[in-house]
């Protein structure tokens, strides 16, 4: 009689943590709230971080074909320039160069 009682337990238990990864599956593969993003095609992207020192650092962000250049800090941001249009000449090198600073060197 008490071995059955945890036998029952283990098992709710078990199945409670099936369902509840189930629900963290289906959430990560169909999104929250309606909004898909196709797998391909991402709105936003982090073109380059360039640091300027130990508590600031210049992030270029990208969202569609409109780049912003925005000043990180501690406790601070700032938007030094918005609504930077990319060329098509522009996104087809950045592209082509791959993923910004993955050589190692610096752009002069």
């Amino acid at each position: 009689m008490l071995d059955d009682s945890y036998l029952r337990f283990v098992l709710a238990l078990v199945f409670v943590l099936a369902l509840i990864g189930l629900a963290a599956w289906l959430v990560r593969r169909f999104g929250v709230g309606g909004v898909v993003v196709p797998r391909g095609r991402r709105r936003l992207g982090l073109v380059e971080v360039l640091p300027l020192d130990a508590r600031r650092r210049l992030v270029l962000v990208r969202c569609d074909d409109t780049e912003h250049l925005v000043l990180l800090g501690t406790a601070t941001e700032t938007v030094v320039q918005a609504g930077i249009r990319r060329t098509p000449a522009a996104a087809e090198t950045a592209e082509a160069a791959g993923p910004a600073g993955a050589d190692g060197e610096d752009e002069a």
